[in-house]
């Protein structure tokens, strides 16, 4: 099996090298195209009005001058073009992508884009800030992630569905177990604003992302991570909703 490895926290990240170190586990054919540089929450981002660079790191180890979509591009039109990969993996990435989260998340955008190709493929997140611990225990991910990853590819999955993976902030003996769950739904805002004055006039802005704990329901990504479960969320890209689709059609039937 050829994998391709990506992600949005960058080709030298830490994370990365733990899910080179999980592929390794299930191939000896593993491939890394990441971007250049962190490109966290750069969602679906596509670069159309600048050149993109490729940059040969080491054997089979590029990094790209773009985002982690860019990144799936290129490794499937031309680095990888004469042998295409079987599966993709995307992460692991610094923190959870739950509920919301997912709709911003370069991790998960990698892992579309390769679904979106016609390849398989999964996202992995490891999640902070919940279980207490006072670093983020990469070795949950790399005791956990072979095992299950090799039961979801037995198992498998539609083509047009990615597999999101989160793994809560415990250590490895200490996780639950695993969770098969649906997007969560927080409930309350996580998005802010704070504004600084800049020394020579006038104000300048740092965005910020962050808040408590929510109280999701059970069967809810961020319920399984909140209760130290491994969480797989399997998504796709169909946002229509379909109840007020039908409410429209019938408002607008005469």
């Amino acid at each position: 099996m050829r994998i391709l490895i990506t992600n949005d926290d960058g080709a030298r990240a830490e994370g990365l090298q733990v899910l080179r170190r999980i592929a390794a586990h299930l191939s000896d054919d593993v491939w890394v195209v990441a971007p250049d540089t962190e490109m966290s929450a750069a969602s679906r981002g596509v670069t159309l009005h600048d050149p993109i660079r490729v940059k040969k790191l080491e054997d089979k180890v590029y990094a790209v001058t773009g985002t982690p979509t860019d990144s799936v591009i290129l490794a499937l039109k031309d680095v990888m073009a004469n042998h295409p990969p079987d599966l993709v993996l995307s992460g692991v990435n610094r923190g959870q992508n739950l509920a919301e989260d997912v709709t911003f998340s370069g991790t998960i955008a990698g892992a579309l884009q390769g679904m979106q190709m016609g390849i398989p493929s999964i996202a992995l997140s490891l999640a902070r800030g919940f279980q207490g611990a006072t670093s983020l225990p990469w070795e949950t991910a790399e005791a956990h992630g072979p095992g299950l990853i090799k039961r979801l590819v037995k198992e498998g999955w539609p083509h047009n569905v990615i597999l999101s993976i989160n793994f809560p902030d415990a250590a490895p003996d200490d996780v639950k177990g695993v969770q098969i769950t649906r997007q969560g739904h927080r409930d309350f805002q996580m998005s802010g604003v704070e504004k600084r004055n800049h020394p020579r006039g006038g104000a300048y802005f740092w965005l910020t992302y962050g808040g408590r704990k929510s109280n999701p329901p059970i069967g809810t990504d961020l319920r399984a991570i909140y209760d130290g479960y491994i969480s797989v969320t399997p998504l796709h890209t169909d946002l229509t909703h379909f109840d007020t689709m039908s409410d429209l059609q019938d408002a607008f039937a005469d």
